[in-house]
């Protein structure tokens, strides 16, 4: 399935949209997949084809200063967060757009990069981005590839096999991604946002959408006890880690959450010697709270809800925690060389003769020859260099809202206070209006709009609610211009040969 233009200059007003090829069978069954995934690839096509998808550019097109045609939207992020943005934008009509990602192609997001978890923690059978179409969506793709008794068989979703998935929704849908480009600086300029580029010319767009992952707006969460000791004895759990340097070494994890049980896994998987997880908490947090709220009318009706109740709600999931999955802890206790130690925060850690020597909360000393840190990342929007020209503009919870001291967190006030369209919003009214073109489609969006822009069984409604609020504001933005479009519009639908003048053949 063909489709073309996706960012290119718009078409509008008599310029046709780009055609969709929709394969017959015949085609699809002649092509070098299997045929179950040809076919349903033909399906999707012509279910597309039913709902008019894509429909036709409707924007008009902007002019940059450099003289070339600006980007009605730019998404930074090819993860599963961009593509569902950009085929969500495409959808609605926003068609020239460009996607970006500083990854090669195939290595964007988490998922074989520094996510290690043997398979998702996500239910198999929600739906992700597909957006609505059942053909689009894992299951179908699974089925088409493996046969229904495989999927029957299926517990949860292998990491690595979601990547191809991933890979698949973009190449089926034809999402033109532009791989190898990082974005160093997001300026405002005559009226658009400047992208500039580490290699190549900048960018000028009319917005902004981030879909930059987990640590989007931030950083990796580097605990202070380990500064100034040697960067070879120590990696945080996104760091590219060669564990399979790890064999015969003793290995200690920071941390109970998902990310210290997978590197934990990994690194007894490739032979360490012995495996120690230190955890703060006197008890390992067990109930994955917010699963017993989850359906349809809290998506809606969260971002909805006072911001007290916001934060009451996103604020208890933070004290509470979310347990790390059963297969992942798992992964790590059916090793005799692994050992659990709660009630164990690390209070003081030392560099001994290419060693290190730590001490923990209940007064154990011992040694270890290597320290992961599965410590999370933070929402820091001044820790963004691309940022770096408004980040001091951006209103942040902490500057609109004052919850009741026993609901105080650091934390959640760092998140930024997003309008119900994802958008950044002034801290001082009128101060950066540009704000209102940059869209924060990551996690740290969380707070203000609750789970639907990075986790998998929400993300179809964010990115939905993101491609119509983008494309509500472009349509107004542009009124003067679509008005003297309606006015222009002179096609007739009655030639005048349908009808004669009762009145004019009354003879006097």
């Amino acid at each position: 399935m063909t489709w073309t233009g996706f960012h290119g200059p718009a078409s509008f007003g008599g310029m046709s949209a780009p055609a969709i090829s929709t394969p017959s069978p015949a085609t699809a069954a002649a092509r070098p997949e299997a045929t179950d995934l040809a076919a349903l690839e033909a399906r999707l096509g012509y279910d597309l084809s039913c709902l008019n998808v894509p429909p036709q550019n409707w924007v008009p097109p902007t002019a940059a200063p450099d003289g070339s045609v600006a980007s009605d939207v730019v998404v930074i992020g090819a993860g599963m967060s961009g593509l569902a943005a950009g085929f969500a934008l495409i959808r609605s009509g926003v068609r020239n757009i460009r996607i970006l990602d500083r990854s090669p192609a195939g290595r964007e997001g988490p998922w074989i990069t520094f996510a290690r978890m043997e398979t998702l923690r996500s239910p198999k059978e929600l739906l992700g981005p597909a957006l609505g179409l059942p053909s689009l969506t894992f299951r179908a793709w699974y089925v088409a590839r493996f046969g229904e008794a495989a999927w029957s068989e299926l517990y949860r979703i292998p990491r690595p096999l979601w990547m191809d998935y991933l890979a698949w929704y973009r190449q089926v849908l034809d999402l033109s991604v532009e791989n190898d480009v990082e974005v160093t600086g997001i300026v405002p300029q005559a009226g658009l946002i400047r992208l500039d580029r580490a290699q190549g010319p900048a960018i000028f767009t009319r917005k902004v959408v981030l879909a930059t992952g987990r640590a989007g707006l931030g950083r990796a969460f580097i605990p202070a006890f380990v500064n100034g000791v040697s960067r070879a004895l120590w990696a945080h759990s996104s760091d590219e880690i060669d564990f399979a340097a790890l064999r015969g070494r003793r290995v200690t994890v920071i941390g109970g959450g998902a990310s210290a049980m997978d590197n934990a896994g990994e690194a007894l998987e490739h032979g360490a010697a012995s495996v120690r997880v230190l955890i703060r908490r006197a008890e390992m947090p067990r109930i994955n709270k917010l699963m017993g709220i989850g359906s349809q009318g809290f998506t809606l009706g969260y971002p909805m809800l006072p911001d007290a109740w916001r934060w009451r709600f996103m604020h208890y999931a933070e004290r509470m925690q979310t347990p790390a999955p059963r297969n992942s802890t798992q992964r790590v206790s059916r090793h005799p060389n692994a050992s659990f130690h709660l009630d164990s925060g690390l209070v003081r850690l030392d560099e001994v003769a290419g060693a290190l020597r730590l001490e923990t909360a209940r007064g154990r000393v011992f040694e270890t020859d290597f320290l992961i840190l599965g410590t999370g990342f933070t929402v820091e929007i001044g820790e963004r260099p691309e940022l770096s020209a408004f980040a001091a503009d951006i209103a942040s919870w902490g500057d609109r809202y004052t919850p009741p001291p026993e609901l105080a967190s650091a934390e959640l006030a760092s998140f930024p206070y997003l309008s119900p369209h994802f958008a950044f919003q002034e801290r001082i009214a009128g101060a950066a209006p540009h704000l209102r073109d940059i869209h924060c489609f990551n996690h740290a969006a969380t707070l203000s709009l609750g789970k639907v822009s990075g986790d998998i069984p929400k993300i179809s409604d964010g990115a939905t609610w993101l491609a119509e609020a983008i494309a509500g504001e472009l349509f107004c933005r542009d009124i003067e211009r679509h008005w003297d479009r309606l006015v222009a519009y002179d096609k007739p639908e009655l030639l005048g040969d349908e009808w004669s003048d009762a009145e004019a053949e009354i003879q006097p």
